[in-house]
């Protein structure tokens, strides 16, 4: 697996939109009705989600604790309730299912529960892709690559910036074996912490 992206945290969708544009990155809302969330892409390597809140509602969180998934609730609660800035990455494979990573989680004895999604993007394309989260909120979740390609080709932001370069993340120091077995991306730097320090760009 790769890195697919990183999560950044904003207290308001929209001014962080304007904010990074000013930055020189070419910004994009996630979906044409109601966006929960911005993306900036990149031709090559891990692209940026922009989050204001969880994408699911109070009801689906319901929903979720009833049938016993509690802790994907948690997960969510967790993103909501971060300081603004990046704190979370996921991971993406080059098939349609999880067959590889399933059969990684169930050595490791790691519990995790995967649903389908689906969104229309500010390009009219209709993107499917499959999420796997784990129970461990440490652990970060993934995702199989979309049914279209959405990353620009050859593209480069105003501000010269080619790419993601190095993502330094950290977690808990029993979580790493699994982590190093399921990703084998260079951009991505684990350390014994919590969540993203640093991203560093190309230009």
């Amino acid at each position: 697996m790769k890195v697919s992206h990183v999560l950044y945290k904003t207290n308001n969708l929209k001014t962080s939109f304007t904010a990074f544009e000013k930055l020189g990155f070419n910004v994009e809302y996630g979906s044409i009705k109601k966006p929960h969330n911005t993306l900036i892409y990149f031709s090559h390597g891990p692209y940026i989600e922009i989050l204001e809140k969880a994408p699911i509602s109070r009801l689906i969180k319901l929903i979720l604790r009833l049938i016993g998934k509690g802790l994907l609730v948690e997960r969510f609660n967790s993103w909501e309730n971060t300081k603004e800035g990046f704190f979370e990455i996921c991971l993406e494979n080059d098939t349609t299912n999880f067959e590889k990573e399933i059969k990684i989680f169930n050595k490791f004895k790691e519990g995790f529960f995967v649903t389908r999604s689906k969104r229309i993007d500010p390009s009219h394309r209709v993107l499917t892709w499959k999420l796997l989260f784990p129970n461990q909120i440490k652990i970060p979740f993934l995702m199989t690559k979309f049914s279209k390609n959405p990353k620009p080709k050859n593209f480069t932001h105003s501000n010269k910036v080619k790419r993601i370069k190095q993502i330094s993340y950290g977690t808990d120091s029993k979580f790493i074996s699994i982590l190093n077995e399921l990703c084998d991306d260079e951009t991505l730097q684990l350390f014994e912490g919590h969540g993203v320090k640093d991203v560093f760009y190309e230009k």
